[in-house]
């Protein structure tokens, strides 16, 4: 970061140093497997650290490097990386947000890379967006972004010199859609006054109010709409607005399209409402809000799921506690016969899955091939699930189609722990499954000794046969499980 060439150098000295590390920070672009030593001197215009790293370790300058340059702004390190690599968009994004105008205007003329106006907008950078719209031809798409940086003026000029308004660019946007992205309520006055189509779409099927909802921009939102927006329009995935004001817990939003005729049940194409919506994202004041003004709480989405199996999968406890409080199924089963304490189990979600217990969810309650909540609990190895449905009444013994019980399932799991929790509640050691085999007969499988020693300290039948006559012993030597056949074995010589 400050360039300390020797505090480096003394830093790549110390025992255990890996050249090749990467690193990951928030105050870095993302990047999901990190930025090399290398890549970050480009980052921080370290050019000393960067020298060192070439001559001493002959790190190699990659795509990153050149990119991470324009943001360093270290035009040495920029020259180098340029030498092995060929810039490409990413590099004019950098140097778009680094506001260097000699970088912008030299991969525009050198490279041929464009300059893109959303980037100029977002990091503000109208002298980028100047020089596009002085040096090229595309002044249709400067119109169509002009309102981006919120400044009336600049978009009459536009439309002054007989730019025409309901122009689109190649994702089929017009400029009412990037003033509503931008929540620019007087530029969205001008458009619509000169004629703008406020129910254009895009190439995602989006209208200005989808943007404006998905942005947050309430004041453009209410402009459109008093201006004939249509609320219930459709984009390409079937939602309208209010799903989009759901997904965000834009209340406010909401609240507006509510007032002004959102339909409250409208489904997407995966049939789901802006309640399920709501509850995916968490937000809680937003279904509240919905709940209120008369959402079907109970209605399936495609896969047969009410919002409470959705609450349940991301346990969301205050959003599944507001859902029962209205009238939420808590046994309503989806497509596949799984209740919503199945789904809370499947993912873990402790606090939902005892808020449900506690409201009357049929703890035993089955589902495909005699699936139980404590069955999925074993197999997930969730040990504090699993106490908490036996303190509840969950049948420890219940046998599933396949003939197993959870001990089998946590044999199988070599979870020893929820093994070591079913026994101490009563299961039946020496059950078995429909092939007759019994949870020792699984460890013998698994080689799982520490499970095996403990089933046999709690009474499993050493010499008990499947339905093909084998005993544990037989499996162990199958499955060549050494350390468990030693241990049948020494267990067999003491009787």
């Amino acid at each position: 970061m400050y360039n300390d060439k020797e505090s480096f150098i003394t830093f790549t000295e110390r025992d255990g140093f890996d050249k090749n590390q990467k690193l990951k920070c928030k105050l870095y672009p993302y990047s999901e497997e990190g930025y090399s030593l290398l890549e970050l001197c480009c980052y921080y215009g370290a050019i000393d650290c960067f020298k060192f790293l070439i001559t001493k370790f002959d790190s190699e300058i990659t795509e990153k490097c050149l990119e991470l340059s324009f943001l360093g702004r270290n035009q040495e390190i920029m020259s180098e990386c340029l030498k092995h690599q060929e810039p490409d968009e990413e590099c004019m994004k950098y140097a778009i947000i680094s506001h260097n105008i000699d970088f912008v205007t030299f991969l525009m003329n050198e490279y041929n890379i464009d300059i893109d106006l959303y980037w100029c907008g977002l990091y503000n950078n109208l002298e980028s967006f100047l020089v596009c719209l002085n040096q090229t031809d595309d002044i249709t798409k400067c119109f169509v972004y002009s309102p981006i940086f919120n400044i009336p003026s600049f978009l009459e000029y536009f439309l002054s010199h007989g730019e025409n308004v309901k122009q689109q660019d190649e994702y089929g946007k017009t400029a009412l859609h990037i003033a509503a992205m931008k929540n620019s309520k007087e530029n969205a006055e001008i458009l619509i006054s000169h004629g703008a189509n406020i129910n254009e779409k895009d190439k995602y099927e989006k209208t200005a109010l989808h943007i404006a909802t998905y942005n947050n921009s309430k004041e453009t939102a209410e402009v459109l709409i008093l201006h004939g927006a249509n609320i219930n329009e459709n984009n390409k995935n079937g939602e309208i607005a209010l799903h989009i004001a759901a997904m965000n817990n834009s209340k406010e939003t909401a609240e507006l399209l509510i007032s002004h005729g959102a339909n409250i049940n409208e489904k997407d194409e995966y049939g789901e409402t802006v309640l399920h919506n709501a509850v995916h994202y968490n937000s809680k004041e937003t279904a509240e809000l919905l709940i209120l003004h008369g959402a079907n709480i109970n209605e399936n989405n495609k896969n047969g799921e009410i919002a409470l199996h959705i609450a349940a999968m991301n346990n969301s406890k205050e959003t599944a506690e507001l859902l029962i409080l209205h009238g939420a199924n808590i046994n309503e089963k989806d497509e596949y016969g799984e209740t919503v304490l199945h789904n809370a189990v499947h993912y873990n979600s402790k606090e939902t899955a005892e808020v449900l217990i506690l409201h009357g969810a049929n703890i035993n309650e089955k589902y495909q091939d005699g699936k139980t909540a404590l069955r999925i609990a074993a197999k997930k190895n969730s040990k504090e699930i699993v106490e908490f449905l036996i303190s509840h009444g969950a049948n420890i013994n219940e046998k599933y189609q396949d003939g197993n019980t959870a001990l089998h399932i946590a044999a199988m799991k070599n979870s020893k722990e929820i093994v070591e929790l079913l026994i101490s509640h009563g299961a039946n050691i020496n059950e078995q499954d429909q092939y007759g085999k019994t949870a020792l007969h699984i460890a013998a499988m698994k080689n799982s000794k520490e499970i095996a020693e403990l089933l046999i300290s709690h009474g499993a039948n050493i010499n008990e046969q499947d339905q093909y006559g084998e005993t544990a012993l037989h499996i162990a030597t199958y499955y060549n499980s050494k350390e468990t056949a030693e241990l049948l074995i020494s267990h067999s010589t003491k009787k």
